[in-house]
């Protein structure tokens, strides 16, 4: 079904997040887009849960800046103790805007740290996403 003229399109769904899904968030700051957070939390059905939870999740959804470390250990701390399939987004400012971090720096991080890359959106206003798969073993 398309959207009608005056239709909102949850970005959520464009993401692939569905109903009972437990989303995990990593690099939460001021500046995220909390739209695009709402909008995961309604397509779910539940909050998204923070950095310290320990139990199983489905998808894991980690705000990345230039000034934010090592991406690639972001990566890897975003993952530990994850099972084989979970999606991650990796949400990084769009280009000319602070924070700013090259999706070549991002494909780096994945291979490095043994994800796989599966494909790049404009989700929200600032912010662009780059989806990554931990490989089923």
């Amino acid at each position: 079904m398309s959207a009608t003229q005056g239709e909102r399109i949850n970005p959520a769904a464009q993401l692939g997040f569905q109903p009972g899904q437990v989303v995990q968030e990593f690099g939460f700051n001021d500046d995220v887009d909390h739209e695009l957070r709402e909008a995961i939390q309604e397509a779910t059905g539940q909050d998204l849960v923070n950095e310290d939870y320990a139990d199983t999740v489905d998808a894991v959804l980690l705000w990345f800046r230039d000034n934010d470390g090592n991406v690639t250990d972001a990566l890897l701390n975003s993952i530990a103790q994850r099972e084989d399939g979970v999606v991650i987004w990796v949400l990084t400012p769009k280009a000319e805007r602070d924070g700013y971090v090259a999706p070549s720096a991002i494909s780096k991080a994945a291979k490095t740290a043994g994800l796989s890359q599966t494909k790049s959106v404009s989700i929200a206003k600032d912010w662009t996403g780059t989806r990554l798969v931990l490989p089923r073993r």
